[in-house]
């Protein structure tokens, strides 16, 4: 323990090159193994000291103290002490993100990225943006914001982790403030399987809250052809069908091809099925024809996992509202032995949800 704190006072901005860049080679190893983790985030300084080198003039001692906190951030039995209010992490890594000439903004990206997977952290960065979501969705609709050629793809998984919290959410789905309506234009990005799954997550984490549901299938949002088009396929339908189909899904020409990515086609198929929750829901995508497409996506689909959730999704809009008979599936009584069987899987889509 004397060697790691003699190891952070070399960890300064004016601490000579040689002799920092040494430290923080060594410091670095000790980020790769779970007692090295322990022994740098129990000592006074570290993590204050690493966010510090973010800003060195020298390239590679910022580099090397962003992978740290990668590193760091990724153990979530350290992301409390890394949270700490002396670490101020959080707040370093929102201003480099916020300032467009920070060639760290990615790395910066990926530091919140990890602690949001916990509750914790995902409180505490919400807390940090003081109520300005915005500013980041902003920051993160603006493909070209970094100039130094960050793409903060990661950010996109920050606003998802975000999403497994009520008052986020509520924020995101504030009609007034237009946050969702600029996101759901990711639902479909090509260039990055990070920035479009986790777009999709929290669009999935939003459609759990039933009573936004017309807000999301409204005109304002025009969820349902974002959620389909990925899901289509180069499939020609009749005019009768063609023409229930909504406006953006019709003649998609013979080069239109499937999302790749089996999770994300899941991820899809259990928005569609959250927001079937509904009778509203329910009705609106029948109105749309939404069957039609999950019918080629059937005929298409090779696996298992996805097939399972799009089975079931076809099976409530196949069925009578007489038949389903309840206007919210989520406000129906589970018997005790079935919630129990809940309770037992919940660790694991609780998981799932802020990851």
């Amino acid at each position: 323990m004397t060697e790691i704190k003699e190891l952070s006072q070399f960890l300064a901005l004016d601490v000579r090159l040689d002799v920092k860049a040494l430290a923080l080679q060594q410091t670095l190893g000790l980020t790769g193994t779970t007692d090295g983790r322990h022994l740098l985030i129990n000592t006074p300084c570290i993590v204050k000291n690493l966010c510090q080198l973010l800003n060195d003039g020298q390239n590679s001692v910022a580099k090397d103290a962003s992978l740290a906190l990668i590193n760091l951030s990724a153990d979530e039995d350290v992301i409390p002490a890394l949270l700490a209010e002396a670490t101020n992490i959080v707040e370093h890594m929102l201003k480099i993100i916020s300032n467009p000439e920070h060639n760290l903004a990615d790395p910066a990206c990926m530091v919140l990225s990890n602690l949001t997977r916990t509750k914790l952290g995902s409180e505490k960065v919400f807390q940090s943006m003081e109520g300005n979501l915005d500013k980041y969705i902003d920051i993160f609709c603006q493909e070209k914001y970094n100039k130094k050629g960050a793409r903060l793809h990661y950010l996109a998984s920050v606003l998802s982790n975000l999403s497994q919290l009520p008052a986020a959410r509520s924020y995101i789905l504030d009609p007034s403030r237009s946050c969702l309506q600029r996101l759901v234009s990711f639902t479909d990005y090509k260039d990055s399987i990070c920035r479009r799954g986790a777009v999709l997550g929290l669009i999935k984490n939003c459609c759990f809250d039933t009573d936004h549901h017309e807000f999301l299938l409204s005109e304002a949002v025009d969820l349902l052809p974002k959620l389909l088009i990925p899901l289509a396929g180069p499939e020609e339908f009749d005019e009768e069908d063609n023409d229930k189909l909504p406006i953006d899904l019709q003649y998609l020409g013979e080069e239109k091809t499937r999302e790749p990515d089996p999770d994300i086609r899941k991820m899809l198929l259990e928005a569609l099925t959250q927001l079937c929750a509904t009778k509203f829901g329910r009705e609106y995508l029948r109105s749309k024809n939404t069957y039609v497409i999950l019918r080629e996506l059937h005929k298409w689909e090779k696996n298992e996992n996805v097939l399972v959730v799009l089975e079931h999704l076809v099976n409530i809009l196949i069925r009578f509202e007489h038949e389903i008979g309840h206007d919210n599936l989520k406000e129906i009584e589970v018997p005790d032995e079935i919630t129990e069987k809940f309770n037992a899987l919940e660790p694991a889509l609780e998981k799932e949800l802020i990851s």
